[in-house]
């Protein structure tokens, strides 16, 4: 069955009047101008049918909280929320369904309002011009017989109270006697506003007196009001009710429509990997050069998550053009963001008189500056005049190159062609011209500031205190050396601080930008005397995206060696690891833990530690979504690697297929791996035989963790005779019961190398844990450490424990908590240590033993003398009021006893601040209640 909609017809009185109207359209909107930095073409103009690059719309926006800056920011959430399009979490919009109803909340037949966000430059101004192209054309949006376009900046000029009607034929004076019969039918009009963050009125969408008091109210065509009132009332459905309506704007402006009626909100998400690639095909004739410069970008992570941005990736072409044209000879391709930003300047500077143009650089400089400060990015004639910049000279080639006039209203104002070069030229300004104590002042403020409007300035003027700006100096005069080094001084003194206080988010942040001014700088004994001294770099917790990185990258690049970098939990995929893999070399103790990039992130980190200068000692990689297929590039690395002491791979899903890969590093007679966990990877019996056979060979392994797997007992029997260098064993949850412990008590009578044990939630039971006392009541038994919580013990075994107690001169940590060992076992293990007076026992966990206060004096008698006791844990057992004398007793006496836990017992509230009270018995005491 074919659906055929139809569209309204034009009402026959209108239908001249609306061609002249399309025609009008169209001829404003078929040309689309390109700056350029050439001397003898300072605009292209294209057809924008030619030109208009097709970009990805999507049916959401982003955090309403998010910052401003792409360039900081937005670069990895484009490729993240791309994904999500592709897994069909947001919808694709064409521009010619931003009105569709599956898109919309409004479930009227009539009239909507959409909202289109996208960061400075991704194109919404081109866009919307695009669409009234289209419109005019007769290609899209058929359902509307007239179209008004208005630009927020221009708005700005109107100061008086006007009306929609005046507000229309200001532009459209053709349309002078029939507006009134246009009005008749609003569902066929559609209101297009663009640039709401250019406005300087703030839209107060939750103000009440806009419905309630008739100087705000504005609900006719020809009534006269404010120009905020007339949007207001467009949006809301106040004024010409059934109109639809499209507002464009830069996140910064979000907040303004919060409480606005909008049906459809979208987000232009700009390119993709292949629409990056067409638009340097079409900017280009000369499609080598075109090929060259892409693959350029590609591998420059930087410029790459810049130029998912249409006006990043005109000056980047414009800029790293001439370096790939035929016949050009090659001079160092710039590799920073301030690099590249002098180069575009520089392109501008040669094909002037720069020592007269300089001055007036520098007043553009001034002018930008201000324009930050104020987050102003839209300038007139008295903004020019006040920095001593005629508007006259708007004439001369160079201002013409640096800003861009827009004169298609009454009203002329100037922008710079992207917010970045208004931040650079500002940026410039600033390192030439303030004095040192100005300087100073806008480091301080510029840290004060949390929206980040001075992040990119304070990027640049990092970057000008570099050894690479020879080409500006070239035009610019050679830049003031006490610049430099107060420059070089504050980040040095920042990063000194920040990188011993990075307990918080936003600590961890600082450190991160930071980071990007070192990267600016490239100087190599800056970062050596800063990064490459300290113990620890950490940014856990921190989402970092792959400019982070690349940046992270090139700082590690610089210094010699990173003691310790911590990632843990940084939302690092694939493509982050990718720029970072060039540095992981250098830090001898690396955690990625929780970043999930999966196979072939291991497979990035296997050539890592491939290479000969290798000096990871510590690897953790545990919880990232890693499978069996990536232990074989593993294995072989690790066969290979020299370096390597310590692995974390727990909490993947490695399975047996993973063991028998991994099995073949662990044979090998040159591994040095002594720590490798492999705690819940779904490991069962089937794989070990071929862990056995490995630790028959292997020399170097002495701590083993494969707790919480599905080993069972004949699994584990199998290997226990391979276990006569493991120091350290983990077998906790592995189905295990009573059966296994006789093989597990031959193995540790016969070797005696145990130091720790862990059998913690097991179904041992007091026969397993009397088989395990036999072995541990032999002489020269050393272990350490017994982990048996919840192994399903009861008061019966008390003796075999109290057993090993009595005699023990190593055990340090004795873990029996969520046991059943009652008042009764407790009393033999109390005097089993009152009777030892060798014993070392540190720490005693004893939670959730159905233990009361009839055991309260045996405990102050057992310990009390225990001089090596630091932390006892007696929380979730039934111990009253009765006991708090007790325990009162039992603190002071036992001197060295720093941690007792006495949560969830049956103290009343009188009897719990008598028992906090004991915090001051002596220094760092922690008592928990």
């Amino acid at each position: 069955m074919k659906l055929i909609r139809d569209f309204p017809e034009v009402p026959t009185q209108l239908k001249d009047i609306q061609k002249k109207h399309k025609e009008e359209l169209r001829k404003k909107t078929e040309k689309l101008r390109m700056k350029t930095i050439q001397a003898n073409e300072a605009v292209k103009i294209f057809q924008l049918v030619d030109r208009y690059a097709q970009l990805t719309v999507v049916s959401t926006i982003r955090d309403l909280k998010l910052v401003e800056h792409e360039l900081l920011a937005r670069g990895q959430e484009h490729e993240v929320w791309r994904e999500k399009h592709l897994q069909k979490e947001l919808e694709l919009i064409q521009t010619d369904k931003l009105f569709c109803s599956s898109f919309s909340r409004s479930k009227s037949k009539f009239g909507s309002s959409t909202a289109v966000i996208g960061v400075p430059g991704i194109g919404k101004t081109t866009m919307v011009q695009k669409i009234v192209h289209d419109w005019a054309t007769g290609k899209i949006y058929h359902k509307f017989q007239f179209v008004f376009s208005f630009k927020f900046r221009d708005l700005n000029d109107i100061n008086c109270r006007v009306n929609l009607q005046e507000l229309i034929l200001d532009q459209y004076p053709y349309l002078q006697h029939l507006l009134r019969e246009i009005w008749k039918f609003p569902e066929e009009i559609l209101f297009i506003f663009d640039g709401l963050d250019e406005y300087n009125t703030r839209i107060d969408f939750a103000d009440n007196r806009r419905n309630t008091e008739p100087k705000y109210m504005c609900t006719d065509p020809e009534c006269w009001c404010a120009v905020s009132d007339i949007v207001y009332g467009l949006i809301q459905r106040k004024l010409l009710p059934g109109c639809s309506v499209l507002v464009t704007s830069r996140p910064t402006a979000l907040n303004l429509l919060e409480r606005a009626e909008i049906d459809v909100w979208a987000e232009i998400l700009g390119f993709d990997h292949e629409e990056r690639k067409e638009y340097f095909n079409k900017i280009f004739e000369d499609q080598t050069a075109a090929a060259a410069l892409f693959k350029h970008v590609e591998e420059n992570q930087i410029l790459y998550t810049m130029s998912f941005n249409p006006s990043y990736c005109w000056i980047l072409g414009q800029t790293l053009g001439p370096f790939f044209m035929k016949g050009k000879k090659l001079h160092r391709i710039p590799k920073t963001i301030t690099e590249l930003y002098s180069c575009y300047i520089c392109n501008i500077l040669k094909n002037h008189s720069f020592k007269k143009e300089r001055d007036v650089m520098l007043k553009i400089g001034e002018m930008a500056f201000e324009g930050i400060s104020e987050k102003n990015i839209v300038f007139k004639e008295g903004d020019l005049i006040k920095y001593n910049l005629q508007p006259s000279q708007f004439l001369s080639g160079f201002v013409m190159e640096l800003l861009e006039r827009d004169d298609t209203t009454q009203s002329v104002v100037y922008t710079f062609p992207h917010l970045t070069i208004q931040e650079f030229v500002a940026a410039l300004a600033q390192f030439l011209t303030a004095s040192p104590e100005d300087m100073k002042k806008l480091f301080e403020k510029a840290h004060r500031e949390e929206d980040q409007r001075y992040e990119l300035l304070l990027r640049f003027l990092a970057g000008f205190s570099s050894q690479s700006n020879q080409l500006l100096e070239e035009f610019l005069g050679e830049f003031p050396s006490e610049k430099i080094i107060q420059v070089i001084d504050w980040i040095g003194e920042e990063v000194h601080k920040q990188l011993v206080n990075t307990n918080s988010k936003a600590s961890k942040r600082n450190l991160l930008n930071l980071f990007h001014y070192l990267f600016e700088s490239q100087n190599r004994p800056l970062v050596k005397s800063t990064v490459g001294l300290v113990k620890k770099v950490t940014f856990s917790g921190l989402q970092m995206n792959p400019i982070d990185c690349a940046v992270l990258t090139n700082v590690i690049e610089l210094c010699d060696t990173i003691k310790e970098l911590d990632l843990q939990n940084c939302s690092i995929q694939y493509d982050g690891l990718q720029w970072l893999g060039r540095g992981l070399h250098k830090c001898e103790v690396l955690r990625l833990r929780d970043n999930k990039f999966g196979d072939s992130g291991v497979k990035l980190l296997s050539a890592v530690l491939k290479e000969p200068n290798c000096k990871i000692q510590q690897l953790m990689l545990n919880v990232n979504n890693l499978t069996a297929d990536c232990t074989g590039d593993l294995s072989s690395a690790l066969s290979k690697n020299q370096s390597l002491l310590e692995l974390d791979l727990s909490n993947n899903k490695l399975e047996d297929a993973g063991m028998k890969n991994l099995s073949v590093f662990l044979k090998n007679p040159d591994s040095k791996i002594q720590y490798l966990r492999l705690n819940a990877n779904s490991f069962t019996a089937a794989c070990i035989n071929d862990l056995s056979s490995a630790l028959s060979t292997n020399q170097s392994l002495i701590s083993l963790y494969l707790g919480n797997n599905e080993l069972g007992d004949a699994g584990v029997r199998q290997f226990f005779k391979d276990l006569k260098n493991i120091q350290e064993l983990g077998l906790e949850n592995n189905n295990l019961s009573a059966c296994c412990m006789k093989d597990l008590a031959t193995t540790i009578s016969e070797y005696q190398s145990l130091r720790s044990l862990n059998l913690s939630c097991n179904n041992l039971g007091d026969s397993g844990l009397k088989a395990l006392s036999e072995a541990l009541k032999k002489p020269n038994q050393r272990l350490e450490q017994l982990h048996l919580c919840s192994a399903k013990l009861t008061a019966s075994c008390a003796s075999d424990v109290a057993s090993v107690l009595s005699i023990s001169c190593t055990l340090k940590v004795l873990d029996l908590g969520g046991n059943k060992l009652e008042d009764h076992g407790m009393k033999l293990l109390c005097e089993a240590l009152k009777n030892n007076s060798n014993s070392k026992i540190q720490t005693l966990q004893l939670w959730k033993n159905y233990l009361h206060d009839s055991c309260a004096e045996d405990l102050v008698s057992g310990l009390s003398g225990v001089c090596s006791l630091r932390k006892l844990n007696l929380s979730s057992n039934f111990f009253t009021d009765q006991s708090v004398e007790k325990f009162r007793t039992l603190t002071r006496n036992c001197s060295s006893l720093k941690i007792i836990d006495l949560d969830d017992n049956k103290f009343s509230s009188e009897g719990r601040d008598r028992l906090l009270s004991l915090r001051n018995y002596r220094s760092r005491m922690t008592v928990i209640v």
